[in-house]
């Protein structure tokens, strides 16, 4: 089994084999938490004129997403785990989520058009994933680190790569450098400092959750729409 690296944008061009596709902040850290409070799906739309489309024609849906970090316009909630937990289970039990992000969401929409399977990736799932990757066996696997914005490295999601990679290979892990190398960097520093309302102080909190959920989160295409289920 061979353990391949990408990041960003690029690297979502040329991600092959079963493809982890990692958005700690904070994409892929809210997904879990829709299906954790029970919403029965959630769609990825990586165009956000469609995804305030798609809400003004359905009301019932709710609308989760950003472009480069400022919530879409009548969005029901920006893309923050704090939000969503905040909502708990009355915002989503029973409920469809659609939602869109600059990075993750986008970088999913790209490797779904050559990966052989496309996982959603954040600590908060890590161990299961590594875990399905390796009764899955693939010849390849692909960790893909989205980064700031989809155009640079982001440190935490390097650093979520690299604890799945260990994970998966028994390569060298130490969580407490990788927490020094994550909280202290500008993509955290952003929340931590709390000048703007859309990035709130807690969100890395609960990103840098490791192993919260047991579940492993799958994209697939179905009936025209980019949809997210847990893998059986």
């Amino acid at each position: 089994m061979e353990i391949v690296r990408k990041s960003c944008a690029q690297g979502a061009k040329e991600a092959s084999g079963l493809t982890v596709i990692i958005d700690v902040f904070r994409a892929f850290s809210c997904e879990p938490l829709f299906f954790h409070f029970g919403a029965t799906k959630v769609v990825l739309e990586s165009d956000p004129e469609r995804a305030m489309s798609l809400k003004k024609r359905h009301p019932e849906l709710i609308l989760v997403g950003e472009v480069n970090e400022v919530p879409l316009e009548n969005a029901d909630l920006g893309n923050s785990p704090s939000e969503i937990i905040l909502k708990g289970e009355a915002g989503f039990k029973g409920k469809a989520v659609v939602h869109r992000t600059t990075a993750g969401v986008t970088g999913a929409a790209t490797v779904l058009e050559k990966a052989e399977e496309v996982i959603l990736g954040s600590f908060m799932t890590a161990k299961a994933i590594a875990a399905y990757a390796l009764r899955r066996k693939p010849d390849l696997i692909t960790l893909l680190a989205m980064g700031e914005r989809a155009q640079k490295k982001a440190p935490e999601d390097e650093a979520c790569a690299d604890y799945i990679e260990h994970l998966l290979s028994g390569k060298p892990y130490d969580p407490v450098r990788s927490l020094r190398d994550v909280v202290f960097q500008p993509t955290a520093q952003k929340f931590v400092k709390g000048g703007k309302k859309y990035l709130p102080r807690e969100d890395p909190i609960f990103c840098l959750q490791r192993d919260l959920f047991d579940f492993v989160l799958i994209a697939k295409r179905k009936g025209g729409q980019l949809v997210v289920m847990k893998a059986s």
